[in-house]
């Protein structure tokens, strides 16, 4: 076999494997980044206390928009305030539900809850490459759980529906169209009181030290004083080292 025969060979052979790479890295790249439906709380989402949580939408098609949003909030823990934030483009409606059992709210009794919230494009609604945050205000959130769950649906221009609606459940997969779930932290009292306490203390420390130190007739003024006269002993006697190295100079010459 000839030398050029065996470069042309090796040459084809790299070609190919070059090809399948770059190939194997369009691919790659062609295939979509899904995204799904979630909730997540600016700031904190206090058991007990109040929360404005955002659901991030965003469009997972590239031939169509997403022209509805519809959230329904749990009634196994119902929220007895709910408010949605006025977003320019889209009109919003919220459902009340008569609940199966009354749940008490700050000593008053509450029948009836928002059980759904759906917000309605006016216009061209979440294009394709796009996103869009829908707020809620609610409260008071449960103190008897560790998380809320919404199921969510979202549908698009060509009227496809996309049901975000399986639980994820610890321990296993994550389901294909997970439903939002907002997870709850420790109450504000047991963390923020807590901490309070603990910075007021060192404080407080920190500032009976200082007024201990300089305080009048105190241990700390003691030491001080004593440090002072020590330093001040010290300079006068290597002053008169000096003075006296230096006579004896004079006298000599």
């Amino acid at each position: 076999m000839q030398v050029s025969q065996i470069v042309s060979r090796r040459t084809a052979a790299r070609v190919a494997a070059g090809a399948a790479v770059a190939g194997t890295a369009v691919f790659a790249l062609s295939v979509p980044a899904f995204a799904h439906v979630t909730v997540q709380p600016e700031g904190a989402a206090a058991k007990g206390g109040y929360a404005v949580v955002d659901f991030k939408v965003p469009n997972e098609r590239d031939d169509a928009s997403t022209t509805k949003v519809e959230v329904n909030l749990p009634t196994d823990h119902p929220l007895a305030s709910v408010m949605a934030q006025p977003l320019p483009g889209w009109s919003v409606q919220l459902t009340r539900t008569k609940l199966a059992e009354p749940v008490t709210v700050h000593g008053d009794k509450i029948d009836q809850a928002v059980t759904k919230v759906t917000w309605t494009a006016d216009g061209k609604g979440i294009e394709p490459g796009y996103f869009q945050k829908f707020p809620l205000s609610v409260g008071a959130l449960p103190d008897n759980t560790d998380q809320l769950v919404f199921k969510a649906l979202q549908t698009y221009s060509d009227d496809k529906v996309v049901r975000w609606i399986e639980v994820p459940r610890a321990g296993q997969d994550e389901p294909q169209s997970p439903a939002p779930v907002l997870q709850l932290t420790a109450p504000a009292d047991e963390h923020g009181t807590a901490s309070a306490h603990a910075a007021s203390d060192d404080e407080n420390s920190a500032a009976e030290k200082e007024n201990a130190a300089a305080a009048p007739g105190s241990g700390g003024s003691s030491d001080t004083t004593a440090r002072v006269l020590g330093m001040a002993g010290i300079v006068v006697g290597a002053a008169g080292v000096a003075y006296g190295v230096l006579a004896g100079r004079r006298r000599t010459v």
